[in-house]
């Protein structure tokens, strides 16, 4: 691409960018698009949660494993191979309230396919991106998540509303495919040039998959390259590695009851429309989208003009982050009104966002070279909280509907918010106890 003006890690971080944004339509595309069938079809609150959780288990399923074969096969064909799989089940696969095992099947399939994308991105990341680059950079990348959250709560319900709740599945699975022929076409692994560099800096050639008895050339002449052993035993006794999976359960805890339960709050809590909310239904994930790259940002300026250290940095955005989002989650409940209850999902959502900046990039600080294992351990534990969360609400909102008739009154709703505005501030405890910034596997 002689047009390209800015290196090629650059195009490699838009191009995993947009990847987590078109994930992130997917996921809210289902969930909007379920809901409207599933209501239509009389599905009542605890078996929606079912299925709506029923993606979660196969994200669940296939983390460590897309850690593993991103380590040994290279992050960038095991990305491509996750998109072209969930696209297909997108486009092949019916969307009707009651074909409950055609749904399931489904939504395994799809859970599977897109657990392999983040181990995948931070494989290829680490590979690309120096440490002094990498906060941004990752929070450039999983700030498509929320860009690609909010695009979908701004146009899918009209979309639904107009073509139907089909139509959706089509849209999700037309912009998988587009994005795995950019993704075919412009990725490529480091140049093996810079093999001295990457080795010195800890990215690049030295982190990519290589055959057991490979030779390269060195100044020194042939020598011969290992596959180095994943320390497994070391990743799951560390407590920075623990500190890590306890910050992303409870990141993805909050996100995914959010995500799949918001627009039922907004229809049944508030009695508000979707479709009538206009921009504001988008704000919390757009916030998140904000106040990710801010994030990124900050960390890099803290670290590289020496303000704090790694360690320090890490600690001090993810503490701010969840703290102040746990006031916000446990405030959501008493505000009544549209503005209200946008302006606190968006502040919950915005600073969880933050905190990442915090634990999410700590993958690269503490194992840069087995980050696509660590960030598929954490991940796991991010997903067991979306198969958690999600069903549990559900569960939480029946009892609620038998109890007090139905779900408008903020007492329906407050056990759903506080569950995750209390375990923001026990994993920022965890998180200064146990993190550093260091790296601790070589």
């Amino acid at each position: 691409m002689k047009w390209m003006k800015f290196p090629k890690r650059y195009l490699i971080v838009v191009l995993t960018f947009i990847s987590t944004c078109v994930c992130y339509v997917e996921r809210v595309g289902f969930s909007i698009a379920y809901t409207v069938a599933a209501d239509a079809a009389g599905t009542n609150q605890s078996s929606k949660g079912t299925i709506l959780s029923t993606f979660y288990y196969g994200y669940a399923c296939s983390q460590v494993p897309g850690g593993w074969a991103a380590q040994k096969i290279g992050g960038r064909r095991v990305l491509l191979l996750s998109f072209v799989l969930w696209s297909s089940t997108c486009f092949l696969v019916p969307l009707d309230p009651n074909r409950v095992t055609v749904l399931v099947v489904a939504r395994l399939l799809v859970g599977v396919a897109q657990g392999f994308i983040f181990p995948s991105i931070h494989t290829v990341l680490a590979q690309w991106v120096p440490p002094h680059e990498r906060s941004r950079s990752v929070s450039l990348t999983t700030s498509g998540m929320y860009l690609g959250a909010a695009m979908g709560m701004l146009v899918l319900p009209s979309l639904v509303k107009f073509r139907g709740p089909q139509s959706v599945f089509l849209a999700e699975a037309a912009l998988g495919v587009m994005w795995s022929f950019l993704w075919f076409k412009y990725a490529t692994d480091p140049p093996r040039s810079e093999h001295q560099k990457a080795t010195a800096t800890s990215f690049g050639e030295s982190m990519l998959p290589t055959k057991a008895s490979q030779k390269i050339k060195a100044e020194n002449g042939p020598t011969t390259v290992r596959t180095s052993k994943i320390p497994w035993k070391k990743i799951l006794v560390s407590g920075p590695v623990w500190a890590i999976v306890v910050n992303n359960f409870t990141f993805h805890y909050a996100l995914y009851v959010l995500m799949n339960w918001l627009p039922t709050y907004f229809e049944l809590g508030l009695q508000l429309s979707l479709q009538e909310m206009g921009f504001a239904k988008m704000m919390p994930y757009f916030n998140m989208f904000i106040f990710s790259n801010i994030g990124g940002v900050l960390a890099d300026h803290l670290i590289t003009k020496r303000v704090m250290s790694v360690t320090k940095t890490r600690k001090f955005l993810n503490t701010v982050g969840f703290i102040v989002s746990s006031l916000a989650l446990m405030a959501l409940p008493i505000f009544r009104t549209s503005g209200g209850a946008v302006l606190c999902s968006s502040v919950a959502l915005g600073f969880l966002a933050l905190g990442r900046a915090g634990f999410a990039v700590n993958h690269m600080d503490i194992a840069p070279k087995y980050a696509g294992i660590v960030m598929g351990v954490s991940n796991t534990a991010g997903t067991l909280a979306g198969i958690i969360g999600v069903d549990m609400t559900g569960k939480l909102l029946e009892a609620a509907k038998a109890e007090y008739s139905d779900l408008s009154g903020p007492e329906s709703w407050r056990a759903v918010f506080y569950i995750p505005g209390l375990l923001c501030v026990f994993s920022s405890f965890i998180f200064l106890l146990f993190s550093t910034g260091e790296r601790i596997f070589d």
